[in-house]
């Protein structure tokens, strides 16, 4: 019977994450502490004796230099790697830059659990007047895609999965099926797209589904591609689950 390994982490905590901002597609670098997670992360997969034919990564600096940094740990800097928009974070439109605990206070804790964390419900769009809008809308990184008609001004999860699963099922799985063994490091929203397709989960379960930053999970597929393993965390138990714990307690009113 094949089988097939792969293993994903989502970047370290970025600087946005600290700050506990509404990130999306701003391109916040990585935090100290997120920089210390991506090499944790890289030193795990070395223990566990991981090595890699070819990475996936966004089109996002801090997922970016995650992978970097877990490349460097595990000796393998000159990996081939993909670099595509399909598995950039959730844009968070008009929250983008907005405290999610100020947001919280303003516009009450269901209200932002239910734009970080329901399946359908997409912020308010990203306007032309917004901040952000120019960075990112004429960021020279998104001159070959999206086009202006696959280019986002929000997202929910349901539509961020429906730009990642093409890039999962057209090119990383013809890549594993070819014998590749491949690491993905994108975002928390981009992975867990990944995530509810392999484990087949409800709309209602991936909304309690939080990825840790900077921990790597292995997934091992049959050969119809379903799991035989599922988010295996490489880490101490202990870390996990404080991690995953965080992660939770971010649309919080403090």
């Amino acid at each position: 019977m094949s089988s097939y390994k792969i293993v994903m982490i989502r970047h370290g905590e970025s600087e946005w994450n600290k700050e506990n901002k509404f990130c999306g597609w701003f391109d916040a670098n990585l935090s100290e502490k997120g920089k210390e997670e991506a090499v944790a992360g890289g030193k795990a997969l070395k223990e566990a004796g991981f090595s890699f034919d070819v990475a996936h990564t966004s089109l996002l600096t801090r997922a970016q230099v995650t992978l970097k940094t877990v490349l460097e740990q595990i000796g393998q800097t000159d990996l081939p790697v993909e670099k595509t928009w399909r598995l950039n974070e959730r844009h968070y439109g008009g929250l983008t830059g907005l405290n999610k605990a100020e947001t919280a206070a303003k516009h009450g804790e269901e209200q932002v659990k239910i734009w970080r964390r329901s399946f359908d419900v997409p912020p308010p769009p990203m306007e032309a007047e917004h901040p952000y809008y120019e960075a990112i809308r004429k960021d020279e990184r998104y001159k070959d895609g999206p086009s202006d008609e696959e280019f986002p001004t929000c997202e929910s999860l349901k539509l961020t999965i429906e730009r990642t699963l093409p890039y999962w099922n057209n090119v990383i799985v013809p890549e594993m099926k070819a014998g590749k063994k491949i690491l993905i490091a994108a975002h928390g929203n981009s992975l867990r797209g990944i995530v509810k397709h392999l484990d087949q989960m409800t709309d209602d379960q991936i909304m309690g589904c939080n990825l840790p930053t900077g921990i790597p999970f292995v997934y091992e597929l049959d050969e119809n591609m379903k799991p035989v393993v599922s988010m295996q965390f490489l880490g101490d138990e202990e870390t996990v689950k404080k991690a995953i714990e965080s992660v939770a307690a971010q649309g919080k009113a403090k």
